[in-house]
């Protein structure tokens, strides 16, 4: 069976760093995992049999170099603070007053605006890594909770804890760069 590895090179590329951005958000990251992809494809030619199309197979690896960055990249112990959680709620779990979660109502849909895009971005890479790579696993890749559990090493409560601070923390970020500094952007 012969494949023509330069050809999937030139027909998948494109969209390959595409989604590796979109899951990403680092191009430098993404192209890195597009060049292991197909080293990854080149030295696994053999095993590819023809029963999924080149461009599934590839995506496939992909998807697997895109999880194994993120296990590479949470090695650390997550650095959770319980002054994050107080900051919100008082010491009988209810909403401090200033930080009760704000109506949001806008004309339109926040995720269709670019703006308010490149906002929850720059939001999102200012969480605590295992805290943006639960994010991103969790909402961008939509992956389960039980496997960002097996890929970032994390207990279920544990997972759950960073999820919930996160939003917080998220939640404060967009309400200060979003709507009470529109300026600012």
């Amino acid at each position: 069976m012969t494949h023509n590895i330069s050809q999937w090179v030139d027909d998948y590329t494109d969209e390959m760093l595409s989604w590796a951005l979109h899951k990403t958000s680092n191009i430098e990251v993404a192209k890195d995992l597009i060049q292991d992809t197909f080293v990854a494809a080149l030295v696994k030619i053999d095993s590819f049999k023809q029963k999924s199309s080149p461009k599934t197979w590839l995506f496939s690896i992909l998807n697997n170099k895109i999880i194994d960055h993120y296990r590479k990249k949470i090695k650390r112990a997550v650095d959770i603070h319980d002054q994050v959680v107080s900051n919100y709620f008082d010491e009988h779990g209810t909403w401090l007053k200033d930080k009760r979660p704000q109506n949001w109502e806008t004309d339109n849909h926040l995720l269709d605006d670019t703006e308010f895009q490149s906002v929850l971005e720059k939001c999102i890479e200012n969480l605590p890594d295992k805290w943006e790579d639960s994010i991103r696993l969790k909402y961008l890749m939509e992956k389960n909770g039980k496997e960002i559990c097996q890929v970032l090493n994390l207990s279920p409560t544990n997972f759950w804890q960073i999820i919930h601070r996160a939003k917080l923390q998220l939640r404060d970020c967009i309400e200060i760069s979003w709507f009470e500094n529109p300026l600012s952007r």
